[in-house]
């Protein structure tokens, strides 16, 4: 009996040893989301990934990228009503840690809560994995931080990866730029994730059918996220002209 048999339990394991419904997530992930990437640098930490939307969408209400907690943001590759629920989980789960504690959740301890929602999601009858991956950005006492979250709920520290459909070439392209030594500022990493994105896209790629968003230290030494404006972005990608 081949694993098309199994195809239909989310908790029978096929005689290769695997859970059919968790592959048919991760193939939603890489053949249907959109290659999203996430680098970090010196100072702070990249996530990008390309927009594209039919031409009578109003873009200015849809976001990929997205804010968890001030210092926090997470981009993903998937289906996108399943990670509007995770991104809600998470944003509750960072609420109750502030006012139990009065501080930011830790952006591993967030990414664990998050990964272990999604593993739940893999061995309960009447429910499917979800068909997402997320990139998740932070910093800690530690430096900046960039975790990966997979439906089977496993979680991965990266320093610099790619999810959704060109994730393979996205990968190529990072690994031949990194090192053992990499040591650029958050400038540097927005032109990699800028020439990464346009080393696969189809099309003309603007500033309106890309996102970025960085977590960074401010003036003041406080972790903040924020999404670049869309002129900031025309003007890094001018730059690389």
């Amino acid at each position: 009996m081949g694993d098309s048999a199994y195809s239909f339990s989310l908790t029978t394991f096929s005689p290769q040893g695997k859970l059919m419904q968790i592959e048919h997530a991760l193939n939603a992930v890489k053949k249907k989301g959109k290659t999203a990437i996430g680098i970090v640098a010196n100072n702070g930490v990249v996530l990008a990934t390309t927009k594209k939307l039919p031409p009578l969408v109003d873009a200015k209400n849809v976001h990929k990228v997205s804010k968890v907690t001030n210092g926090v943001g997470v981009v993903y590759a998937g289906l996108g009503p399943d990670y509007r629920v995770l991104l809600s989980r998470a944003r509750k789960r960072a609420q109750v840690y502030y006012r139990k504690y009065q501080d930011d959740i830790p952006v591993l301890q967030l990414t664990r809560q998050t990964a272990q929602v999604m593993q739940e999601f893999t061995q309960q009858g009447g429910v499917r994995p979800f068909g997402v991956s997320l990139l998740i950005a932070g910093f800690d006492e530690e430096g900046p931080q960039l975790f990966q979250a997979d439906p089977s709920g496993a979680y991965f520290q990266w320093k610099a990866t790619a999810i959704g459909e060109g994730f393979m070439n996205a990968k190529s392209f990072l690994e031949k730029r990194f090192s053992d030594d990499w040591d650029h500022d958050i400038d540097y990493a927005i032109d990699q994730a800028i020439l990464c994105l346009k080393n696969d896209f189809e099309g003309e790629m603007t500033e309106h059918n890309i996102e970025i968003g960085i977590v960074e230290k401010d003036d003041d030494g406080k972790t903040i996220f924020r999404l670049l404006p869309a002129e900031d972005v025309r003007t890094a990608m001018d730059n690389l002209a």
